[in-house]
């Protein structure tokens, strides 16, 4: 039972539970990614270059063997650089993207270290006391 209470401990601790949503989230946001590249930014990419779709841009290292019925007997082996393009696009996108973010947080961390780093004035007692200090000394 001790066990079960620790594992139940660490699950529900706030970083656990951070993690997880930020997996969820970043997984959904990939799909978002994902679309917006496929869907947006690659047609009009391909259509500028002649109407290529790159999903299709493969290089063939074997052709596939078909049966006298033009069945697929063994499948073609293919290098696939067309998908490779559209996920190094997406990265990009992505990691543009995590930079902004990171950028904004650490722009507010710096308003709260300047907020922080400006000390108050000292009271009027303390401010007295030391004008006194600095009288007795010059006497």
């Amino acid at each position: 039972m001790g066990m079960l209470k620790e594992f139940k401990e660490f699950a529900m601790k706030g970083n656990v539970v951070d993690l997880a949503v930020g997996v969820i989230i970043g997984g959904a946001f990939g799909k978002i990614v994902s679309s917006f590249v496929n869907d947006v930014i690659m047609p009009p990419i391909g259509l500028m270059i002649g109407g290529v779709n790159f999903k299709n841009l493969s290089y063939p290292l074997k052709e596939a063997e078909l049966d006298a019925a033009g069945e697929v007997l063994t499948p073609a082996v293919t290098i696939n650089y067309g998908m490779f393009i559209q996920n190094v696009v997406d990265f990009i996108i992505v990691a543009f993207v995590i930079f902004l973010a990171v950028k904004a947080i650490n722009r507010m961390n710096r308003k709260e270290e300047k907020k922080e780093a400006a000390a108050p004035p000292p009271p009027k007692s303390e401010v007295l006391l030391e004008e006194i200090r600095d009288l007795l000394k010059k006497q």
